[in-house]
């Protein structure tokens, strides 16, 4: 199901001037999924883990705003208050709201539409709990889709990214919520005339060494950030997602050996620094 608002078109399947449209990932038949149309970005909320499956972000780096953070987290009163992880996910405790669509990246075009759109971005139906600390990973994954425009600024610098989170059986259950281990970023653009795409995955799967990690006692332990590239194949198996021609378009090349989530770990190319993407 979809739901729209006039004045929030929602991410644009066409944006790229390709010759054939880049949708939305297709989520499986009979998901408890609603589509929440956003300016210049859409999500695909799962009505069931209160979390968005997917979402995905027209980014226009030419015309990029540079608009003040609003900070004004609230409900969307189009779908049920029961259906989104709200304000009380992360009260008294150290997780963080994390943005899927960062605040940035729909922040373009009028002056009016770059507000909007910055707003748009503190929707509870585009955050998912992340682990607060801040550091070098977390910085890269947060970093990567400027690295990217940086690098296509030899085409027309418009991406189309998409990003959610992996549903996993493994989630710990915090305040009626699963909170995700693991989160999936695809970026997509044009080059020469064709479809590009490359992915990745944060991991914040606690590790061994690292227990304490200063939180309230009662929330779920979870680990530094680690950034992976990976094949978007990985993404459509770990998710079930349709991700299209995303697949093809891959530039990793790198084939996912079996369908088993151990086997298909050693196509995954942990990341230190930008310079290590294949692009």
């Amino acid at each position: 199901m979809t739901t729209s608002d006039p004045k929030r078109t929602g991410y644009d399947e066409r944006f790229l001037g390709l010759p054939d449209p880049v949708p939305l990932p297709v989520s499986p038949a009979g998901s408890a999924r609603v589509v929440l149309d956003y300016t210049h970005f859409s999500v695909v909320l799962d009505t069931d883990r209160r979390l968005a499956a997917a979402t995905a972000v027209n980014i226009d780096g030419d015309r990029v705003l540079d608009v003040p953070r609003s900070d004004d987290w609230h409900l969307d009163d189009r779908v049920p208050a029961g259906a989104q992880a709200g304000p009380e996910l992360y009260a008294r405790n150290d997780l963080d709201r994390g943005h899927l669509v960062r605040r940035r990246d729909p922040v373009w075009g009028d002056p009016d539409v770059a507000a909007r759109a910055n707003s748009d971005t503190f929707a509870y139906t585009n955050a998912a709990p992340q682990a607060n600390t801040f550091n070098q990973s977390k910085e890269l994954w947060l970093g990567l889709e400027d690295y990217i425009l940086d690098a296509a600024v030899a085409f027309d610098r418009r991406l189309s990214v998409f990003t959610g989170v992996v549903f996993g059986a493994a989630d710990p259950l915090y305040r009626g919520v699963r909170i995700p281990l693991l989160f999936w970023k695809v970026a997509a653009w044009a080059q020469e005339g064709g479809l590009a795409a490359t992915a990745y995955l944060l991991d914040q799967t606690p590790q061994l060494d690292r227990v304490d990690l200063g939180a309230v006692a009662d929330a779920p332990p979870l680990g530094p950030f680690r950034t992976f590239q990976v094949p978007v194949e990985e993404i459509a198996r770990l998710t079930a997602l349709d991700l299209g021609d995303l697949v093809a378009a891959d530039r990793l090349r790198v084939p996912v050996p079996a369908p088993s989530a151990r086997a298909g770990r050693a196509a995954w190319r942990e990341l230190d620094s930008p310079a290590a993407l294949t692009l």
